[in-house]
């Protein structure tokens, strides 16, 4: 038990972040965190050598996209009479949080795959080889994912809409 603390103990908070990217939402981001510590706790002694790391990165978006699936197909509810004020209510921010903000929005854009791809190397910092490990594709998915989420990205950023760009020919 003190040697799974002590291996998976300072991985939490990039976990964290990585839910916190996927989920946008912190108390689901921390309930997430929680689910997937539970099952990494429990199927210990079915997990294969290897990076600890790597197998909870792969544990933790496994449980998010099951919950996608769900609220999909189940929609999302929250009675008025249980929301609280932040969810009603935008509270005025600086400019550097509504910058923040849109590049989440237009993260969120991006196709889960792509997205994940960009989280895991990008924040996470996993290398292409761990992050085709957790996501279980090759190591060239990952690139050309990689690549496709960054570019998809960059046309975000720079407001032209993915597939709405038409090459203008000159008529002499």
């Amino acid at each position: 038990m003190k040697d799974m603390l002590v291996q998976v103990e300072p991985l939490i908070p990039a976990l964290r972040r990585y839910a916190r990217a996927l989920m946008r939402d912190r108390a689901a981001a921390d309930d997430l965190v929680q689910d997937c510590l539970e099952r990494a706790v429990s199927r210990w002694h079915q997990r294969r050598d290897g990076s600890v790391r790597a197998w909870l990165f792969t544990i933790l978006p496994n449980l998010a996209f099951t919950q996608f699936r769900r609220a999909t197909a189940r929609g999302r509810h929250m009675p008025i009479d249980e929301a609280g004020e932040q969810e009603l209510v935008s509270a005025a921010a600086q400019e550097q949080r509504l910058i923040y903000q849109d590049v989440l929005r237009k993260l969120a854009k991006l196709p889960e795959e792509q997205r994940a791809v960009l989280l895991l190397v990008a924040v996470e910092d996993l290398s292409y080889a761990d992050a085709a490990e957790v996501l279980n594709v090759p190591i060239g998915t990952v690139m050309s994912r990689l690549s496709r989420a960054r570019d998809r990205l960059q046309q975000e950023m720079d407001g032209v809409a993915p597939g709405n760009v038409v090459a203008l020919r000159s008529s002499k």
